[in-house]
């Protein structure tokens, strides 16, 4: 009853296109592509600009309720609705507008339909190009949205709206949690870029080994699954706290001993060297990693939580000494090369101390974001397969049968005065 699907384009009316350099004293907001805040689905930064200085790019004119789908890299999800502040204003071509029919779509019902998993497979599916992957905005307009009533797509939205409501505020005691180790270490120690309590300052070759990783012949199943820890990139990015426990895959005795990769002890300090550069965890187990990772195998005159918690705090440096053209990656050599301050051992071991006690409470609120975050896709799901309100359809059947009712009398309208 009412669960009839549509393309996007056909709950969408046109978006124009504009040329601000027509008017080179005007002044406009332009927002990019870049100023896109993939995790939160928001518009987080915008540039005001003159019509003389307006790039070629900027021609799509937008409004207060429009939605912005990037056509590059639909994979990564750039998405945002556009606030009151940006009303009139302009946006990249690398955008498609989608401009919501308030009388057959509510605009936040078709922004929740451009954020579920679907939504980016669809798009996914058409990607052409390999340097420069990108959609069309025809690709966009034609994927299928699930269209009820406007009372239940206006249930759905309120439903959906409490759960991103709460993982917004996840994210937000999140990034204040996320400053307390930053703020410890430079309290304990000072600012690590200054040194302003001029502690010695030592080279990491003169206080650790570095150890590089390796992988063995993926199309070889013997040398995979077995009893050792592998540590990829990957499980640093997605690890519930700082110390790494286990990896997604393991391997063999033989799969070991078939690469260059050599065991790193427990408490070593893992640091990502490129794809991407500066992730970073200690070892919680004797493991060995891929050839991302430079470990660092501490020495008496270091303690690891003390040069983790110094590479989590210079993340922008070491991802400034990546070398390389195709991608980037910190050497060997250069990883030996690093300078940073020495403060004494029993200073060292009081940071520590201090760290494992927030170890917890770290874990913790990590995992307290994957259930909010699992909570509201199982909800996304729900909602655009028709099965979120179908109590609340039962019980509201009568209005939405007088809403259809009207509808059809709109479109029949529409028919006779063509």
């Amino acid at each position: 009853m009412g669960r009839n699907v549509a393309t996007i384009a056909d709950v969408c009316e046109p978006a124009e296109l504009c040329d601000p350099r027509r008017d080179p004293a005007s002044e406009f907001h332009y927002v990019d592509i870049s100023g896109i805040d993939r995790t939160c689905k928001a518009i987080a930064e915008h540039q005001t600009l003159s019509g003389a200085n307006a790039p070629s790019r900027a021609r799509k004119a937008i409004r207060k309720g429009d939605i912005l789908v990037s056509t590059v890299r639909p994979n990564l999800n750039a998405v945002a609705m556009v606030p009151a502040c940006l009303d009139g204003h302009i946006a990249s071509t690398g955008f498609c507008v989608l401009r919501p029919d308030r009388a057959v779509v509510e605009p936040r019902y078709l922004f929740y339909r451009t954020i579920t998993p679907g939504f980016v497979a669809a798009l996914t599916a058409q990607v052409r190009g390999a340097s420069y992957p990108a959609v069309s905005d025809k690709d966009v307009r034609q994927v299928e949205i699930l269209l009820p009533p406007l009372a239940e797509q206006r249930r759905i939205v309120e439903i959906l709206d409490q759960a991103d409501n709460l993982r917004r505020l996840r994210a937000e005691a999140d990034a204040k949690a996320d400053r307390i180790l930053p703020s410890l270490f430079v309290r304990m120690f000072g600012d690590p870029a200054t040194n302003p309590m001029q502690w010695p300052v030592k080279r990491i070759s003169e206080m650790c080994d570095v150890v590089s990783g390796a992988t063995p012949r993926t199309e070889r199943p013997e040398f995979w699954g077995g009893g050792i820890p592998w540590a990829t990139p990957k499980d640093l990015s997605e690890l519930d706290g700082w110390s790494l426990d286990h990896t997604a895959r393991t391997l063999t005795e033989e799969g070991l001993a078939s690469c260059s990769a050599a065991m790193v002890p427990e408490s070593s300090v893992l640091l990502s060297s490129r794809a991407p550069i500066g992730l970073v965890a200690v070892a919680g187990v004797p493991m060995c990693t891929n050839q991302g990772f430079k470990n660092l195998i501490c020495g008496p005159d270091v303690d690891p939580w003390y040069l983790f918690g110094w590479c989590k705090i210079r993340t922008t440096y070491l991802q400034s000494l990546g070398r390389g053209a195709t991608f980037k990656e910190i050497s060997k050599r250069i990883v030996e090369s690093i300078e940073l301050p020495l403060p004494p051992m029993q200073r060292q071991h009081r940071f520590r101390s201090r760290l494992m006690n927030l170890t917890s409470i770290h874990r913790a609120r990590i995992q307290s974001a994957q259930r909010i975050a699992d909570l509201f896709g199982v909800l996304l799901g729900r909602a655009f397969s028709g099965s979120l309100t179908a109590s609340w359809r039962e019980a509201h059947k009568n209005e939405i049968l007088q809403e259809m009712e009207q509808k059809a009398s709109r479109i029949a309208h529409s028919d006779e005065c063509r």
